[in-house]
């Protein structure tokens, strides 16, 4: 086997494929086997057996042949994995990598494309602003707005000592609640 090429796209199919057709037969000889032994164990006594001592030998040596068969399968499969894994990792990759830098460089040009017209939105407000005619002859203040008192809605505002300011003289609950005729 040419060790080079096991690492061409032809060689390692081949090479997967020899060795995935070699454990499915070998798959397909252990449970022959299987049956065989297991059958010709159950049709055969040896002095002292009970009952179902035949059947459970049978079943304890053909486990071992089942176990086999299954896991000349399974390598089967592994080899097919081999192949797929081998694709995937490292024939597919340069062409993966080259799509991801085209998707991020396409990614970077739309983002720049956006902030540019962004930019230029916001320079084309200003400058349609400041050139737009002015309402106020040149030369004169803009009109200030007059002033308003606004009463305080926060009832806190209306105890100095709670808002801060100086201390009102000590009270009592009295102060702030009628008191009832006591008679």
């Amino acid at each position: 086997m040419d060790i080079n090429a096991l690492f061409t796209d032809e060689g390692l199919r081949a090479f997967t494929a020899t060795v995935r057709d070699q454990h499915v037969r070998d798959a397909q000889q252990y449970g022959q086997i299987a049956d065989i032994v297991r059958s010709r164990l159950e049709q055969t006594p040896i002095e002292g057996d009970r009952w179902m001592s035949k059947r459970l030998r049978a079943w304890k040596v053909a486990r071992q042949l089942k176990a086999m068969q299954k896991a000349s399968g399974e390598a089967a499969s592994k080899a097919e994995a081999l192949y797929a894994t081998y694709v995937n990792e490292v024939l597919e990759l340069p062409q993966r990598r080259a799509t991801a830098e085209a998707k991020k460089l396409e990614r970077k040009n739309s983002r720049q494309t956006a902030v540019g017209a962004a930019v230029a939105g916001s320079l084309n407000k200003t400058v349609t602003s400041l050139n737009a005619p002015q309402a106020q002859a040149p030369g004169t203040a803009g009109q200030a707005r007059p002033a308003e008192f606004v009463a305080p809605d926060n009832p806190w505002q209306q105890w100095p000592m709670a808002a801060g300011g100086e201390q009102a003289p000590n009270r009592t609950i009295n102060d702030y609640f009628a008191k009832g005729e006591q008679g």
